[in-house]
């Protein structure tokens, strides 16, 4: 009895060790699919300076290739049922699908014709718009932290917009009219819980393909120019929402939002090292200024909800 009773506590502790070990390589995968997510994502202002085309033309394309993409990823993670998830959508998914398409169109745009260093710090404050929208739109009172990265934030752009010599005014509104465009998505995804992200991800590609199309100087284009959009379309929409749409089921909300911020000084770099397009100093500065005061308030806001719990 005493070596069976032994031999079961042996047995359950490897179980034990087996279990934590399989919960380490599966939280050390899921940060390392959102941070290549977030790297794949960041490439999209090097894909814009790399294409010598039009704007209307690429945002056909990126739309094309990026849907094709997004709906063989949901057939490979859903098979058949993929179908299903697209009857599903309703009001609130299809809403999401075209303020997305908004938002992608105001974000290509934007990258060419204001710095990417300007459209990113732009983008790196939609938590803070987020939780505003939230407050105004169903009620969620923000939390403290939120209200005094915000100021931090506004600062930090008002120096990028107001001081900085580079990019244009036009280009900055269009980046925040993305980043308001992807806070009302979050707002509706946090309200209507059970939108599925794939289908509507897919109608989103679609519509600003469609919606592109009359601003397009022609599609038939070289060879080596399809070969960047199908990269851009691939890699920037449908590989990074894979790998993020996995990894994100992985790793604790707080993990996901930190790395997911990786995006906003990782798409300067890029072209700075392909391009020499360097940040000017204000840029760094109101830059560092808004990073610093997301990533505060992504923190505090963990804290407080693992005291909650």
């Amino acid at each position: 009895m005493l070596i069976a009773g032994g031999t079961k506590v042996a047995i359950g502790k490897q179980q034990v060790s087996e279990a934590l070990f399989a919960q380490r390589n599966g939280h050390q995968l899921g940060l390392l699919l959102v941070a290549v997510s977030a790297v794949a994502w960041s490439t999209a202002g090097l894909f814009t300076r790399l294409i010598p085309l039009d704007t209307g033309t690429i945002l056909v394309w990126r739309g094309v290739f990026g849907t094709i993409g997004i709906l063989a990823l949901a057939f490979a993670m859903q098979g058949r049922t993929a179908i299903r998830e697209f009857r599903k959508m309703g009001w609130p998914g299809w809403s999401f699908a075209m303020i997305s398409a908004v938002g992608m169109l105001c974000f290509i745009t934007s990258l060419r014709m204001t710095t990417v260093a300007h459209v990113s710090i732009i983008y790196a404050t939609v938590p803070l718009v987020a939780a505003a929208l939230a407050w105004l739109l169903i009620g969620e009172k923000p939390a403290r932290s939120a209200v005094v990265a915000s100021v931090f934030s506004l600062f930090g752009v008002s120096i990028i917009v107001g001081l900085g010599a580079e990019g244009n005014l036009a280009g900055n509104v269009l980046a925040f009219g993305m980043t308001f465009s992807l806070a009302v998505m979050m707002v509706i995804s946090r309200r209507y819980q059970d939108i599925p992200i794939l289908p509507a991800a897919c109608v989103s590609a679609l519509l600003s393909s469609v919606a592109a199309f009359p601003f397009s100087n022609g599609l038939f284009v070289s060879g080596y120019e399809m070969s960047l959009l199908a990269l851009f379309g691939l890699v920037n929409s449908a590989i990074g929402l894979a790998l993020f749409t996995v990894g994100s089921r992985m790793i604790p909300a707080i993990e996901t939002a930190l790395i997911g911020a990786l995006d906003a000084p990782l798409a300067p770099i890029w072209v700075w090292l392909c391009f020499a397009e360097i940040p000017s100093a204000e840029t760094l500065t109101g830059g560092a200024i808004v990073f610093i005061a997301v990533v505060l308030h992504i923190v505090q806001q963990s804290r407080q909800s693992t005291k909650t719990h």
